[in-house]
């Protein structure tokens, strides 16, 4: 929804990368994905797409391939350019899948290394690279490099995090990628324990691991990578209806309102919403700066029958995220290029 209704400015800074998460409610959730993607997706978007969380199996009976099969073909016929994310621990079968993708939408592919302390993956040596391009049949400059901190949870984590991916940039940057981006996530994985009625500041954490890793890297600076407003791994689902709340994006933090659910529906939203456009975090722009902001005013103002929910909450602020991150980094004379 986010971006569906992004900006044309901020469309051309980003790369969306979308990881397809289990989800046991949907009967083929590859032909959703792919559903929405050609419903929402803005023309000309390439979609990098991951496919790791998914189990390498035959998703329906009588379908031929796996998931990353799958959902290149599906994208195809419905008119959307993909690039695969690979690992350099797939298996032969989801290289040969995605080799068959790099064919078929001839942009690329997508080269992701996990740096997290607890990931458990090592560092690719140059005869594992070289046989990964080899199979997918690229060069490395039609292969993006990824370097994926996981989550940054305290200073002492981002610290750590920033010497591994120093350690992963020196010893990939021998290849000529034709994008590099250091991303990492500082969100919380829910919000549970967060005061009700009023905002709590959230240090962007993973903001500051990017500027500490540029400031400290002799080569061309990495672009930014993030996980929007969102846990880098997908939390279990959670039972009932969350309380009103916004994740609301600020150049050093996120400021989390949460609100207590007092009156019927959602029309605590309401409430919230009033407190936010009337606080100190309410952009100068206002409902300019993204579509996003624009529902959230309309909320203010009673200008909207219902509040929402909270899908439409969780796009609302990812919409103002990529707004303001994108924003700031024209201002800094970076490129955005946010992992989803």
């Amino acid at each position: 929804m986010a971006l569906e209704h992004a900006r044309p400015e901020v469309r051309a800074s980003i790369r969306p990368v979308m990881e397809i998460v289990p989800d046991s409610d949907l009967r083929d959730i590859l032909e959703t994905f792919s559903d929405r993607a050609m419903d929402a997706v803005p023309n000309g978007t390439v979609l990098t797409v991951d496919c790791g969380a998914l189990p390498e199996v035959q998703v329906l009976q009588g379908d031929v391939g796996g998931p990353m099969a799958r959902v290149s073909e599906s994208l195809g016929l419905r008119g959307v350019t993909m690039c695969p994310v690979v690992r350099c621990t797939d298996t032969d079968d989801v290289m040969a899948e995605a080799a068959s993708a790099v064919a078929g939408h001839q942009s690329g592919a997508c080269l992701r290394v996990a740096v997290a302390a607890d990931s458990g993956e090592p560092f690719p040596d140059k005869e594992r690279i070289r046989g990964l391009l080899r199979d997918l049949k690229v060069e490395p400059e039609e292969t993006d490099l990824l370097v994926d901190a996981g989550p940054v949870r305290s200073i002492a984590g981002r610290d750590g995090a920033v010497e591994r991916v120093l350690e992963a940039l020196g010893l990939l940057s021998p290849w000529r990628w034709r994008e590099r981006c250091v991303a990492a996530g500082a969100f919380p994985a829910n919000l549970t324990g967060f005061p009700r009625g009023q905002a709590t500041p959230v240090p962007r954490l993973d903001a500051q691991l990017w500027q500490q890793v540029i400031n400290r890297w002799d080569g061309e600076p990495p672009d930014f990578g993030d996980f929007g407003v969102t846990h880098p791994h997908m939390p279990k689902r959670s039972k009932g209806t969350p309380d009103p709340n916004m994740r609301y994006t600020t150049r050093g933090d996120w400021q989390v309102f949460v609100y207590p659910r007092i009156r019927s529906g959602n029309d605590d939203f309401f409430t919230l919403s009033q407190d936010l456009v009337a606080s100190p975090y309410w952009p100068s722009t206002g409902a300019q700066t993204s579509w996003g902001d624009a529902r959230i005013l309309d909320c203010a103002h009673r200008r909207r029958p219902k509040a929402g929910g909270g899908a439409e909450w969780r796009a609302w602020a990812t919409s103002h995220h990529l707004a303001v991150v994108s924003a700031n980094l024209e201002a800094m004379g970076a490129h955005d290029r946010s992992a989803m």
